[in-house]
């Protein structure tokens, strides 16, 4: 598996337009293989911003790749610019693949190698 997640460091004040933005859009995530689950976090409050977090589970890096190349990550991105004014710099992406997952119910599984 692999773990994509982007930071968002939204203004003070700006926290509603942003959670409208990404609540109310398409993310079109379900038409891609790969894709697993999806998660907008929201973070700690700081002095000038309030972090949040797009988190997304996909079955490997590849369908990571594959996504961002698609034509469904360019029409959900399409009007990115337009919400700049909301958050400070730019998103920070970082990406993880999964080394171990466990289980609710005790089940242990490591990555193959």
């Amino acid at each position: 598996m692999f773990i994509a997640m982007n930071r968002f460091k939204v203004m003070k004040g700006a926290e509603a337009d942003f959670e409208k933005v990404w609540l109310s859009r398409e993310s079109h995530l379900d038409e891609l293989p790969g894709f697993i689950e999806f998660h907008l976090l929201k973070g700690p409050e700081r002095d000038d911003h309030v972090l949040y977090a797009s988190h997304t589970i996909w079955r490997s890096k590849a369908n990571f790749e594959a996504w961002t190349k698609s034509e469904q990550f360019r029409k959900v991105h399409a009007g990115a610019g337009a919400t700049k004014p909301l958050y400070q710099g730019h998103p920070e992406f970082e990406g993880f693949t999964v080394l171990q997952t466990v289980a609710q119910d005790g089940t242990r599984s490591v990555a193959a190698e």
